[in-house]
């Protein structure tokens, strides 16, 4: 038999313990120290809390780079509807890290209302965007995608065919599509 304060999976000692990592995570997501900021965001994201997700949502804004990316990655890992706005806007990051993730997130998410943006991403400048919003648009398996991801099957990016590729074959055809 346990002692009092044992932990225990799911039990209140337990609980107490993820709820004092949260609250110390969700504090240095707001840190002034870069590299506490982007632990924070992972960290989070591991944790799936979705208490967490309004405080990433904010630091899809953060100055830095590495922040702004590793909050998109956890938006997609906790799953829940809320950040796909905010994920839509970092799409047009400056930076093509924050894109992939926010691709990513989306497709994980696998909310239609990123769609549409998603297909605007398929013009991206760096191949490894494009090919993440080819996968997202596979796992959100809207048929409205099936044009823009025969488009991409000409792309001069072998990854990025093979990334429309399956994705057309995740969301189903009409008609034959060529091979890559």
């Amino acid at each position: 038999m346990a002692g009092k304060g044992a932990s225990i999976p799911g039990g209140e000692a337990a609980d107490h313990g993820n709820e004092e990592r949260l609250h110390r995570h969700l504090a240095m997501l707001e840190s002034g120290d870069l590299n506490q900021r982007w632990r924070a965001a992972d960290a989070l994201g591991e944790m799936r809390d979705r208490r967490a997700v309004q405080p990433l949502i904010r630091a899809l804004s953060d100055e830095f780079v590495d922040v702004r990316w590793k909050a998109a990655r956890a938006l997609g890992i906790i799953d829940e509807r809320e950040p796909v706005l905010p994920l839509i806007r970092s799409l047009k990051d400056e930076s093509s890290w924050v894109r992939e993730s926010a691709a990513w997130a989306l497709g994980t998410i696998g909310d239609p209302r990123g769609v549409e943006p998603l297909i605007g991403v398929l013009a991206d400048t760096k191949p490894r965007v494009r090919r993440e919003a080819a996968r997202a648009l596979g796992r959100i398996g809207i048929p409205r995608a099936r044009e823009p991801l025969v488009r991409l099957l000409g792309d001069p990016d072998r990854g990025v065919r093979l990334a429309a590729r399956a994705a057309l074959d995740d969301i189903g055809t009409e008609r034959e599509i060529p091979s890559v």
